[in-house]
């Protein structure tokens, strides 16, 4: 699978959003894999203090798809929090933010610095377990363009049936619905934030069949 023209892409989004990162900052981290060694539809299990929960991503929303693996390959979930949980709704992470207990006032409001054009494909609806990308309101937001990695889960799809068409989801578990469960039973305050922290330890791909290389694919 050829990720790297797009991946390349989102870097530069990124940099022209931020404008505080060197040309090569994201060239010299240390990455956890090689993104380029994935199928079409990658497979990630995504490690929590409450248990794994295996995701597949979807061919079919590519900038979402691209875009996760990117910040999954920087490590860029790693120590992040769930920050958003709602029993009987879904379970949100992805913001950098919470990984500083000092900004707890702010968490919710983080992201990478961009934002990601809306992918919406009518197959693809809020089920058990669907993985969507969280989004600013309508009102700030017309285009309804998603987080740069703030996602959910979900996990009633009764209660999620009205997010359908509105919020894309780019994937699926397959994998720990009942991690899902788990996370959502845990006792909330006011801000719908769990009282005892549910942290992200790793996001990691499953490879199951390496992708030609490169050179051996350009002619």
């Amino acid at each position: 699978m050829k990720f790297t023209k797009l991946i390349n892409l989102l870097i530069v989004m990124a940099l022209l959003f931020t404008g505080c990162k060197s040309s090569n900052s994201n060239e010299e981290a240390a990455l956890a894999f090689d993104p380029t060694q994935l199928q079409d539809e990658p497979i990630f299990k995504i490690v929590t203090t409450q248990g794994t929960i295996t995701v597949k991503l979807y061919a079919d929303t590519p900038l979402h798809r691209d875009n996760f693996v990117k910040l999954a390959s920087e490590k860029f979930f790693d120590g992040i929090l769930f920050h958003r949980v709602i029993n009987g709704f879904m379970i949100q992470a992805g913001d950098p933010l919470t990984k500083d207990p000092e900004k707890a006032a702010q968490y919710g409001t983080g992201g990478p610095g961009y934002t990601i054009p809306a992918e919406f494909v009518q197959e693809h609806r809020h089920i058990k377990g669907a993985l969507a990308a969280a989004r600013r309101g309508d009102a700030a937001n017309p285009l309804k363009e998603s987080s740069g990695s703030q996602f959910y889960i979900v996990q009633n799809p009764e209660t999620c049936a009205q997010l359908d068409g509105q919020y894309t989801v780019f994937g699926e578990t397959i994998e720990g619905i009942e991690v899902i469960d788990k996370i959502a039973a845990i006792p909330t305050d006011g801000r719908d934030r769990p009282t005892r922290d549910v942290k992200i330890v790793s996001v990691l791909p499953v490879i199951t069949e390496a992708a030609p290389a490169v050179e051996d694919t350009v002619k």
